[in-house]
């Protein structure tokens, strides 16, 4: 896990070794271990290191290849190296370390980029081949660590955050106008671009490869496929092979020269990944954040997974730590959570930032459960409130209303000033929502099962990776490695094939459910938390029943009742006093009506409210400068 960054000149010029130290210097808390760099006329390379495979200098980068042709620079970890160091020795190869850096390179040197297919892990790796002067970019299956790049007229500048791109002299911060209308519509990004006017992310499970001829060539190598499902599989072999290979890869990803630990929630995800891990070390360190709860009501005052994680804990014999988040730890974190987060995404996450925090005073790498609910089906409660649409149109029309998840498009008008309005297509969050599913021609709208096969692919595609991206960046504005075993290749393989019916165990019935005449028969939807089935019953040798029976929770702070207690005040200042910078963009009215409502109780616009904290913070950060320290 480490910070990388490189600066290609498409029109030759040469890229000075006092540069790419200053755009890699923003990377600092991602590495701090160690830094490389490498430059040779219009290429330049540098890398922050955070070591946990052999962390010794041999492990340094960039890494050359043997025979010289391949220069890399990589942030990650790869799961399957062993297995591929194995299978390259006996082409010939020879190895002088125990990192899997070395391995990406002398695969590169056989292989060429096809390599990148072969890794089962996450990954952001450059490569620059000497030999025919092109340099590869690439990214992981899953998008589990971000890649972000720049590219003007002559040249292209690269980075794991897009802080060090800032850092370039000739790159002038504008916003994306129409990042920001999709970001109030989805409170994420579904396309590839950020706030940030220019700067682009590599989708997932993509190469690209740029020459000097200012050429810039895309290779979508991998893609979710949840539509075709095993009709043959039992449900006994689902629940067996699902055990089975969840073991393997928390195993797998137990891999390091460094101590690791595991969040543990109270939750199933957390709880499985632990008890599996428990087995391997002696003493597995967990961690758990939880909340004052001694100003909360309604259902917030269930937030708290102390409890739950305690009684694991003990289960599986850890050695446990818990931060304590109170109201008054919020206004101290957001400008630290927007300034490492940079390209605004889902949730209310500085809730991440303090566990990630405590959890890099006693560990190096982190076990993670995230993942878990999109491949076995985890949020049941969208799934049947569209599964009966009767064509692609219904669909999209059900479906496009759980997504608008912070300002229905018709409110625009009064969300957004004048100024910013003219700047962008109120009407283009739709079409951007609709494109992630007819990107994907596989996809059927015939049936129950199709309808929730491509609510599966859908957030996925979208939901997942935002949440690994909030993970990544506040895991390692901490020094952090977090680690996700539900996405280890043969699992996600396996999990696609699982069928509809086995993750969701109330399909059936809902599928049964029509009056004498035909009709649907009324139903509370969100009264069932039947999700994840078959991963339920595959961890009961490992689960207390208390914790499989279980009904889903989120991890989020009673953030509703804390912002209409000890926070309000915070909130009015931010938003509504002389100095507020978002309203240049934002309407000021339409911020103070949102606040007042959620005051008075008439609505609770928490998700509404973070954002427009987040994008306040956003503006005064990386519009206007502002500092922030004590990160």
């Amino acid at each position: 896990m480490c910070g990388i960054a490189g600066i290609f000149n498409l029109s030759g010029h040469h890229v000075s070794l006092e540069l790419i130290k200053k755009v890699t210097a923003p990377l600092a808390h991602r590495g701090p271990d160690g830094e490389g760099y490498f430059a040779e006329e219009n290429i330049a390379l540098g890398h922050k290191r955070l070591a946990i495979l052999d962390i010794s200098s041999k492990g340094a980068q960039p890494m050359t290849s043997k025979n010289g042709e391949w220069i890399l620079i990589f942030n990650g970890c790869i799961y399957n190296y062993i297995d591929l160091r194995i299978t390259l020795q006996a082409k010939g190869h020879s190895f002088y370390s125990t990192s899997d850096t070395e391995v990406i390179v002398e695969g590169l040197a056989e292989y060429g980029p096809n390599f990148f297919e072969k890794l089962n892990g996450m990954f952001a790796i450059a490569a620059w081949n000497k030999k025919t002067k092109e340099l590869f970019l690439s990214r992981d299956r899953y998008g589990i660590k971000p890649l972000y790049y720049w590219l003007s007229e002559n040249k292209l500048v690269f980075a794991s955050e897009i802080k060090a791109i800032l850092a370039h002299p000739d790159f002038k911060v504008e916003l994306n106008y129409e990042a920001l209308n999709e970001y109030f519509t989805f409170q994420n990004l579904f396309k590839y671009h950020t706030l940030f006017k220019g700067v682009t992310m590599l989708p997932p499970a993509n190469t690209v490869k740029i020459s000097n001829t200012v050429e810039l060539k895309h290779q979508s190598w991998w893609d979710y496929d949840f539509s075709k499902p095993d009709t043959s599989m039992s449900f006994d072999d689902a629940k067996q092979k699902t055990k089975q290979l969840l073991e393997k890869a928390v195993t797998r990803q137990m891999l390091s020269d460094v101590p690791v630990g595991s969040y543990l929630s109270g939750g199933m995800d957390s709880g499985s990944i632990t008890s599996i891990a428990s087995g391997h070390v002696d003493r597995l360190t967990t961690f758990t954040a939880g909340f004052d709860m001694s100003e909360v009501t309604g259902v917030e005052a269930n937030y708290d997974e102390r409890r739950d994680a305690e009684l694991m804990s003990n289960h599986f014999k850890t050695e446990h730590y818990e931060q304590v988040i109170n109201a008054g730890d919020f206004a101290w974190s957001l400008p630290r959570v927007v300034w490492h987060l940079e390209d605004l995404r889902v949730g209310m996450s500085y809730p991440n930032y303090y566990i990630s925090r405590l959890a890099s005073k006693f560990v190096k790498v982190c076990l993670q459960g995230t993942g878990g609910d999109e491949l076995f089906g985890g949020y049941p409660w969208r799934y049947y409130g569209i599964f009966r649409s009767i064509d692609q149109k219904e669909f999209f029309e059900s479906y496009y209303g759980f997504w608008k998840r912070l300002v229905p498009d018709e409110d625009k008008l009064s969300l957004f000033t004048d100024t910013t309005l003219k700047k962008l297509n109120i009407k283009l969050p739709r079409k951007i929502f609709e494109d992630v599913f007819l990107f994907n021609k596989k996809l059927k709208y015939d049936t129950p099962e199709e309808h929730i096969q491509n609510s599966l692919y859908f957030e996925i595609k979208t939901f997942l990776p935002s949440l690994l991206l909030v993970g990544d960046k506040l895991s390692m504005a901490n020094g952090l490695e977090e680690r996700f075993p539900f996405l280890d290749n043969d699992l996600v393989d396996f999990a696609q094939s699982i069928p509809v019916k086995y993750k969701l165990g109330n399909l059936e019935q809902y599928k049964s459910n029509q009056d004498s005449f035909g009709n649907n028969k009324k139903l509370s939807y969100t009264s069932f938390d039947d999700g994840k089935n078959v991963l339920r019953k595959a961890m009961t040798e490992y689960l207390p029943e208390s914790i499989l029976s279980r009904k889903k929770q989120g991890f989020s702070a009673p953030d509703e009742s804390w912002y209409r207690g000890e926070n309000a005040k915070y909130i009015k200042d931010l938003l509504l006093n002389g100095k507020t910078l978002s309203t240049e963009f934002i309407r000021k009215d339409y911020m103070e009506k949102i606040i007042n409502d959620h005051l008075s109780r008439k609505h609770n616009y928490r998700l509404l409210l973070w954002s427009f904290m987040c994008f306040e913070w956003w503006c005064r950060i990386f519009l206007n400068g502002e500092k922030v320290t004590g990160q």
